[in-house]
């Protein structure tokens, strides 16, 4: 909702111009949708009114058949399992390590060390093109057990998409290239299908040795790795999804999404925030892509720094109440026990474009990192206050000439079509028994931006326990408590009397 200090009437005609926006998107989808439910649908956008915000797609229902996938969710859902009977038999090329024994353990037994794969990436308003594989990216020297992905700009960033009806057949598209790369059977042929552009930087051969600091010892056997979609989200460009190995689906509970939206007026969903939580055994996650704002001029770095404090301030997961006698799951980003901040975060060099030109020529990360706006603003304690980062050896991700691996800025000859490159795709963390592995770029030139990837070792507790989450105290309804819960009365009733204005100001606008 709009603070109160917020004009109404200004607001109002702002958002009359944005309904004047024309695009062949909006045209496109017009045809879809009545005219007359358009000034209503803009207007739940506007004023940020939860629309079926805390639904969800998830692979299967816990009563539905197996080959019934990408169902849409509330958060009625507790958990989602996987029918023993979908996975078959199959070849696999691949071999690994995993942890601990093949078969989950009970609840009660200690903890379980997991793999979890984590990537980003600005996808550019494309649509996969016909043939793009995944499985070069997603493919990991060792099985993770978790894939926690996002993207950015899944469809363009018009007026048509951010005013208009969420387009959801990009996602569809990338959903199942997904699950295709995670659950296909055959990884020997992987030089006759798909795209080659998603290989790593360095050889995953570097890292081979970290597996025996995760595992055990034990050999995975040669089946086909299987995953379910525990769940995903889309709010207009920003898409996350996660993906759970099947042994570990019907430990997965609380599953809840939370957007929140930064971009026009700071209320739209053209940058934001879509997050997921969830408990996996008795341990709590939460999953946050971003797009966050953009711009390379001097104080931008400021509206990125509003955007993580928003997004953590109104990021909120809501449960109901039967799940109290067992336990309290977070409600907020920081109530969790692991936190995972990935996306665009769009923070650029202050270095000068000279300078920055210079040191790309001569691959000198280190020194390009001390200009990194990102680093500048959490060491000054004003963004990411204690939160974690690996070490980046790779080349900035952005921006670059489509189909190239030459940036924008080494070819444009104008100052306002050049973008000096930035590190703006980032993988951050929070929480103590979160351990990074390796932070990785890839290198397809599908978008303006390179994909960034990270494998964590996370510990799960298995024991039962009976959790208040670690920000939440309980204290006595004192006077100035319930002087606060009336303002927040009177507020909520002065924003309800905003909404029926509105309302009736929609009725009277002309139809088009």
């Amino acid at each position: 909702m709009f603070p109160l200090s917020f004009s109404f009437s200004s607001s109002f005609n702002c958002f009359l111009i944005c309904l004047s926006f024309k695009s062949s998107a909006m045209k496109t989808e017009s045809k879809k949708l009545s005219k007359s439910s358009w000034p209503k649908l803009t207007m739940r956008k506007w004023l940020n009114t939860k629309n079926g915000a805390e639904k969800f797609q998830s692979d299967y229902d816990a009563t539905a058949t197996a080959m019934e996938r990408r169902k849409s969710f509330s958060d009625e859902d507790r958990y989602v399992a996987v029918p023993d009977d979908d996975f078959s038999e199959g070849k696999s090329g691949m071999k690994g390590l995993v942890l601990g024994k093949q078969s989950s353990p009970e609840s009660g037994t200690g903890a379980l060390n997991l793999r979890m794969f984590v990537g980003t990436w600005n996808v550019g308003g494309k649509s996969p093109k016909e043939g793009l594989s995944l499985r070069n990216w997603l493919t990991s020297p060792s099985d993770p057990h978790i894939y926690v992905i996002g993207f950015q700009e899944i469809v363009p960033l018009n007026a048509g998409n951010v005013l208009g009806p969420e387009d959801s057949g990009p996602a569809a598209k990338w959903l199942g290239l997904m699950h295709e790369a995670l659950n296909t059977n055959n990884y020997d042929d992987d030089e006759n299908n798909g795209d080659h552009d998603l290989k790593c930087r360095q050889s995953f051969s570097d890292f081979v040795p970290l597996d025996g600091e995760l595992d055990n010892g034990e050999k995975f056997p040669k089946t086909p790795r299987r995953y379910c979609l525990a769940a995903s989200k889309q709010m207009v460009g920003i898409f996350l999804c996660v993906w759970v190995r099947a042994d570990l689906c019907t430990h997965v509970s609380n599953l809840k999404v939370s957007c929140v939206g930064r971009g026009i007026m700071g209320y739209l969903g053209n940058k934001g925030s879509t997050s997921i939580s969830m408990t996996l055994y008795n341990t709590t996650f939460c999953f946050v892509c971003t797009h966050l704002a953009s711009g390379e001029k001097f104080g931008d770095e400021l509206r990125r720094n509003l955007d993580v404090s928003e997004i953590l301030k109104k990021t909120k997961f809501s449960h109901s109440f039967k799940s109290l006698p067992h336990s309290l799951p977070p409600e907020s980003i920081l109530e969790h026990d692991n936190i995972i901040w990935l996306g665009d975060l769009n923070y650029r060099l202050a270095a000068g474009y000279e300078d920055t030109h210079e040191l790309l020529k001569k691959n000198n990360w280190q020194a390009l990192l001390e200009k990194d706006q990102l680093r500048i603003e959490q060491r000054a304690g004003r963004v990411f206050k204690g939160w974690n980062e690996g070490d980046i050896y790779f080349a900035p991700t952005y921006k670059y000439l489509t189909n190239s691996d030459h940036y924008v800025a080494q070819s444009s000859k104008s100052r306002e079509k050049r973008r000096t490159p930035a590190w703006c795709d980032r993988i951050l963390w929070k929480g103590e028994s979160l351990n990074q592995m390796w932070y990785v770029r890839g290198e397809s030139k599908f978008s303006d931006h390179r994909p960034v990837y990270s494998l964590f070792s996370v510990e799960v507790d298995l024991t039962s326990k009976y959790r208040v989450p670690r920000s939440c105290t309980l204290k006595p309804l004192t006077s100035t408590a319930l002087s606060s819960t009336s303002a927040a009365k009177v507020q909520a009733e002065e924003q309800l009397f905003l909404l029926t204005r509105a309302q009736s100001c929609i009725d009277t606008v002309p139809r088009f």
